[in-house]
């Protein structure tokens, strides 16, 4: 199973108050802006911190990570898919990251505080009522059908991970565990083992692959049965023991719990993922929907699905971090981290344009371009051993975000067409910000 990162969750107190005195591995304002205070979390990789941003007086989190327990735990690539990952989502229920740092010897990442605390502290000190449960049922499913429509499977949702902002709504965190669409092999499915044994779905366990929107749905169905009983469906000390009753889908309903929840909850944790309840039909369900349409969004927050960022959530980090000098590989003093599978910049130029040099360029070197929606490529060339895939979606009126993106099998050759022959050819495409963070 794969190493799993301190949970978010972790990092909150909300009994604490004030800043202590700040610690010296900090040296002052991290950043000339954060003022950091009380560590409120920790774990093997990394520590939290409470903080405040001293131009607005908020607080947020800061999850300060060691570069060297990062590489020598073999968690670069997981490290670089959380923050892209991260930087992504702009969800009502998701934890927003502000931004990510790094000095010589550590990387922090500033995120959202959430005031709440853990959904799990809460449904600990007694369980909840159906309605509450349905409630931020509810939210949970908006945060997951909002990944799922990125092509982001959570892989670790469990109460832990899910935080409480001030005004208590659910706030989805800890996406170490994620996995990307990109990550999907050529049967459809993706491979690696990870999550919570309690949590995690049978198919999981199987090692013959999994879908990971279904097994998502699983740990949803895992967590609605926490908030409605106050203990877990499959608990067993012995872990084959339990492994056995995931498999079976063997659980015991609380003599509280209705008729439709029961019906509900038996299409959540259907052992079977090819019968398994999808998020479509988690929508349309009776006790969901408790008798009245319930609209979800899973597009955007604006409800535009052209827009890839909502504009009223754009700041300096988001521009920066989308152009051309931003480099997960400079947070890694320059190590081998590997080459990256894709690639993402802002342009201020039409689509069309970009379409137009991108085809240009790529017909130049004999290879073969094939129009998709919206102004996408896919490029292709070199008998088969190289095929780049390139997307453009809004980002404000002016901006355009370009994503880059090639198959994980590919070898060198297609990396050196794209470093050295197509990219350079677009640079005088690339939005240069002169905002500073």
């Amino acid at each position: 199973m794969m190493i799993n990162m301190p949970e978010m969750a972790d990092i909150y107190d909300e009994e604490s108050s004030g800043f202590e005195s700040i610690p010296a591995e900090m040296g002052g304002l991290l950043g000339g802006r954060y003022e950091v205070g009380k560590l409120v979390g920790y774990g093997a990789f990394a520590k939290v911190y409470r903080a405040r941003d001293v131009r607005t007086g908020e607080s947020v989190a800061i999850k300060c990570v060691s570069k060297q327990r990062i590489v020598t735990g073999g968690l670069t690539d997981h490290i670089k898919r959380e923050i892209s990952i991260m930087r992504r989502m702009h969800h009502a229920n998701i934890v927003k990251l502000y931004e990510v740092m790094a000095t010589k010897t550590k990387i922090y990442f500033v995120m959202e505080y959430e005031k709440g605390g853990e959904l799990f502290a809460k449904v600990s000190k007694g369980r909840f009522s159906e309605d509450l449960s349905r409630k931020y049922f509810h939210q949970l499913i908006a945060a997951v059908g909002y990944c799922h429509a990125r092509g982001v499977f959570h892989r670790d949702l469990k109460p832990e991970n899910l935080l409480l902002d001030e005004n208590w709504n659910l706030k989805v965190s800890d996406f170490g565990l994620s996995a990307l669409k990109e990550q999907i092999g050529p049967d459809g499915l993706l491979h690696t083992q990870c999550g919570t044994p309690a949590y995690v779905a049978p198919e999981v366990l199987g090692k013959k692959g999994y879908d990971g929107a279904k097994v998502d749905v699983w740990s949803c169905g895992i967590i609605l049965y926490v908030l409605i009983a106050g203990y877990l469906p499959f608990n067993e000390r012995n872990l084959m023991v339990m492994y056995r009753k995931i498999y079976e889908g063997d659980f015991r309903f609380p003599k509280w719990t209705s008729p439709d929840l029961r019906r509900f909850l038996l299409r959540l944790l259907d052992p079977n993922p090819t019968t398994r309840i999808t998020v479509d039909e988690v929508i349309r369900d009776p006790w969901f929907t408790n008798g009245g349409e319930k609209q979800l969004n899973f597009l955007s927050d604006d409800s535009n699905m052209k827009v890839h960022v909502v504009t009223k959530c754009l700041n300096a980090f988001d521009i920066i971090s989308f152009s051309s000098g931003f480099d997960l590989s400079a947070l890694f003093d320059d190590s081998d981290c590997g080459i990256p599978i894709g690639e993402r910049f802002v342009s201020d130029y039409p689509p069309e344009k970009i379409r137009d040099r991108v085809q240009a360029v790529a017909m130049a070197e004999g290879m073969t371009v094939t129009t998709r929606e919206d102004c996408g490529l896919k490029v292709e060339g070199h008998n088969g051993n190289c095929t780049i895939v390139i997307e453009m979606d809004r980002l404000t009126d002016k901006l355009v975000v370009v994503e880059v993106s090639q198959r994980e099998e590919v070898g060198p050759v297609c990396r050196k067409i794209w470093k050295t022959k197509i990219r350079p050819k677009l640079s005088g495409l690339i939005y240069e910000p002169k905002t500073t963070v």
